[in-house]
């Protein structure tokens, strides 16, 4: 399970160091790829051969999602010091340089350009009401 939110830096050599509570769930290291949001999605193995596989049995006619997921997606070994390296160009596409927020997502993480997540983070509080009638609806409360 991966919940939380951590601030962290990224090296000269664009290694990041995962979270200490999240290793625990990607000992076989990750898949990092660009989202659709303006971040990267870092899943857990297990976690990337069940949406990959989704992905792949889509129609013909839908190819391009394909095309657009796994030609943007880098499997991410995990070092000693529990860190991963992510290719210079998914770091540039989410407009990541020195610093980084982590964010769990439960079945998958979330890397953050600081200054973006900070702005969705606030536009997400905006409309916190909504948000609460809406899972009101969904009976998660």
């Amino acid at each position: 399970m991966l919940i939380g939110e951590y601030q962290h830096t990224i090296d000269e050599k664009g290694r990041i160091a995962l979270p200490a509570k999240f290793r625990k769930v990607l000992t076989d290291g990750v898949v990092v790829t660009k989202s659709l949001d303006p971040c990267l999605h870092v899943y857990p193995l297990e976690q990337w051969r069940k949406f990959a596989e989704k992905i792949s049995q889509l129609p013909d006619n839908q190819a391009d999602m394909g095309r657009l997921v796994f030609s943007q997606a880098s499997h991410c070994d995990i070092d000693s010091q529990g860190r991963i390296l992510i290719p210079s160009m998914l770091l540039e596409k989410a407009g990541i340089k020195n610093k980084a927020v982590v964010v769990g997502m439960f079945k998958r993480g979330e890397l953050w350009n600081e200054e973006r997540w900070q702005e969705r983070r606030r536009a997400i509080e905006e409309k916190t009401s909504s948000l609460e009638k809406e899972m009101g609806e969904m009976n998660l409360l």
